[in-house]
């Protein structure tokens, strides 16, 4: 039996975990929950997996829930040394990581630290903390099996291959709910038409980002330090079906793909039941009712943001945690309807190009570097 500390077990990547350890619950013991601020839901998933530990980011609703359990087995901690506590559990198998946002780095860096099996969704750990998680990972027994669609299709591709025979990494993208729009056509978008989605179901930021392709291109820079291949050797394509998850292509022109339905139960089941592969409770995929699979180049012009997302990648350092920083700013701004769909991209053109770049990066002036960039912003709006 695995025990299984989930950061974020209130979102869409934490319930999916859940459901999964649901149904083979005679495989896996739920040891450790969070939740930023859904205490209603953190409690109910208390009662039904008996955790160990809960913890609430929300200090406001700290004393409430340990109140409501204090007559059950579980210990409600609060904040983020709640979460680097249950990310480095001496008695947790797996660590989940599926929080949304630059906290997650520092609960990923303790898993790292105790020698954890990180299975990652927060792929801005990553993306602003890349160099420092490489170097942590260098001195230490962890591994990292990403949980991101597209980087576990990769993962599974280079499955007993040999990883200097790579030519390329195929990053697939549904092309989000505006694929084949112009810029003009998006000028009047609402956060409520960003948030339908034609293939997956996502949280709110996550939805946004794929509206913007900002979420292609934080997984270019995910790929980038998962992997260790450069830049120039990641690719995208626009796949509007959503079955292809991402491909390896290798020096010989053999290109391995890995097919599923969408459902992001499958990769988060490989991830849990990793190094073996298990009987699937989600369902088959039906190539027949499939019929088509098809291939668009990227709008860069369009969808700026994966412009901005591959310029900050190339020039490295801090920019990639000043992208990350400003993207998570104005998507908020955009959903709470105080900026455009395409003021998105133009604010975090302004935040890079205000930016002096730093090189010699720490968790201290990653912190820094979001709080700087957090007041450029509202200085602009303002």
């Amino acid at each position: 039996m695995k025990n299984i500390s989930i950061i974020g077990s209130t979102g869409s990547i934490g319930r999916q975990s859940l459901d999964i350890i649901r149904k083979k619950i005679e495989h896996f013991r739920v040891l450790s929950i969070s939740a930023n601020s859904n205490a209603d839901l953190l409690y109910n998933q208390a009662l039904e997996f008996n955790p160990k530990y809960a913890v609430i980011m929300d200090e406001g609703k700290y004393k409430e829930l340990k109140n409501r359990l204090l007559h059950s087995n579980t210990e409600v901690l609060c904040g983020i040394e709640g979460l680097e506590f249950i990310a480095s559990l001496k008695e947790a198998d797996i660590i989940i990581n599926s929080v949304v946002g630059m906290i997650g780095l520092r609960p990923t860096i303790s898993a790292i630290r105790a020698n954890k099996t990180i299975a990652l969704a927060n792929k801005e750990s990553l993306v602003v903390g890349g160099e420092i998680i490489k170097k942590e990972l260098n001195n230490s027994k962890a591994s990292i099996i990403p949980v991101d669609s597209e980087h576990n299709a990769i993962f599974q591709c280079l499955m007993g291959e040999d990883k200097d025979k790579i030519k390329r990494l195929i990053l697939t993208a549904s092309g989000g709910p505006f694929r084949g729009r112009k810029k003009e056509e998006l000028k009047d978008v609402t956060p409520e038409m960003a948030l339908k989605h034609p293939r997956w179901n996502m949280g709110r930021k996550i939805s946004i980002d794929s509206a913007t392709l900002m979420n292609k291109a934080l997984e270019i820079i995910e790929a980038h330090y998962l992997f260790n291949v450069s830049y120039d050797s990641i690719d995208v394509v626009i796949h509007p079906q959503s079955i292809i998850h991402s491909m390896v292509e290798y020096i010989d022109g053999s290109i391995i793909a890995q097919l599923s339905n969408t459902d992001m139960r499958h990769p988060i089941q490989f991830a849990l039941d990793y190094p073996y592969r298990n009987e699937s409770h989600i369902g088959y995929l039906d190539l027949f009712q499939v019929g088509n699979l098809t291939f668009e180049k990227p709008d860069y012009e369009t969808f700026e943001c994966l412009r901005l997302g591959l310029d900050a990648a190339k020039t490295g350092g801090s920019m990639p945690a000043v992208l990350n920083a400003a993207n998570e700013v104005a998507v908020n701004l955009f959903l709470n309807n105080k900026i455009k769909f395409l003021q998105i991209a133009e604010i975090i053109r302004k935040a890079m190009e205000n930016h002096k770049v730093i090189y010699d990066l720490s968790i201290d002036n990653i912190l820094e570097i979001e709080r700087n960039v957090k007041e450029y912003i509202n200085s602009l709006i303002n």
